[in-house]
């Protein structure tokens, strides 16, 4: 199964360069919010409008999850009715991403 993270190209070339990914969402990293935020398919376009679209350097990420060394799970979002959203509990290990799509 897929799931996606949006960031920015310059964290993830930072994550790439680190050997990891530990931001959660934008100006949150995985140790203040406690897991990595992500999207199923299509929640992606409402997570880049809702959370980026004053930037424009934006990335997805497209996450194996028979890859991940970390535990996810998808959970409800207190503040959205658009259905559970995918959650990554440690750090991102970078041989999990299999594509990285310019936004």
């Amino acid at each position: 199964m897929q799931i996606f993270h949006v960031t920015t190209a310059t964290e993830w070339v930072a994550a790439s360069d680190a050997g990891m990914y530990t931001l959660s969402t934008r100006d949150r990293t995985l140790a203040q919010e406690g897991f990595i935020h992500c999207s199923f398919r299509e929640q992606v376009d409402g997570v880049r409008q809702r959370w980026y679209s004053d930037l424009s350097d934006i990335v997805v990420l497209v996450i194996e999850t028979d890859r991940l060394a970390s535990p996810w799970k998808a959970e409800e979002a207190s503040s959205s009715s658009e259905g559970p959203y995918p959650h990554i509990y440690g750090p991102l290990n970078l041989d999990a991403v299999v594509d990285v799509r310019e936004l």
